[in-house]
């Protein structure tokens, strides 16, 4: 009994370092030039770098393709290109300082639009649950007969 749990342990702990393999190797498989692509910039162009055709960007991809031959995994490839060209390859804000302002006004203006939408729609169903009010004079006989046959023409 005892050589048993011994070998199951090892063949378990064998599929573990296995698993753990697989997915590294997979996870930095799945980094690839389109994916990096489509999330900089072409420092030229001001442009998402998979639609910009020109000499910089050509550069930017090669500069990307040698990045991912060396085995860096998405993060390594972003931060390797904010060093080589700075933050402005990156199609996405920073998330500190000014830059963080882009993430928080949206937030900010939804949940403004809310609150209000909260504090003002009691007050409008009351209004539109009221009677309705009363006219300011009452209808002479005279206008009364000139509503009636209009009525009656439409009919």
């Amino acid at each position: 009994m005892r050589g048993r749990p011994a070998r199951l342990l090892r063949a378990f702990l064998a599929c573990v370092v296995l698993a753990a393999a697989t997915a590294g190797a997979s996870q930095a498989a799945s980094v690839s030039l389109p994916t990096i692509e489509r999330q900089v910039m072409c420092v030229t162009c001001k442009i998402p770098l998979n639609v910009a055709q020109s000499p910089q960007a050509n550069r930017e991809r090669e500069y990307i393709r040698t990045l991912i031959a060396e085995g860096h995994d998405e993060s390594e490839i972003k931060d390797a290109l904010v060093v080589q060209y700075s933050s402005a390859v990156l199609g996405l804000p920073q998330t500190h300082g000014f830059d963080l302002a882009a993430y928080l006004v949206p937030v900010v203006v939804v949940v403004g639009l809310i609150a209000l939408l909260a504090f003002l729609l009691p007050s409008w169903r009351r209004r539109s649950t009221a009677s309705p009010a009363e006219p300011s004079r009452p209808i002479s006989s005279e206008e009364s007969a000139r509503l009636e046959s209009d009525l009656a023409r439409f009919d």
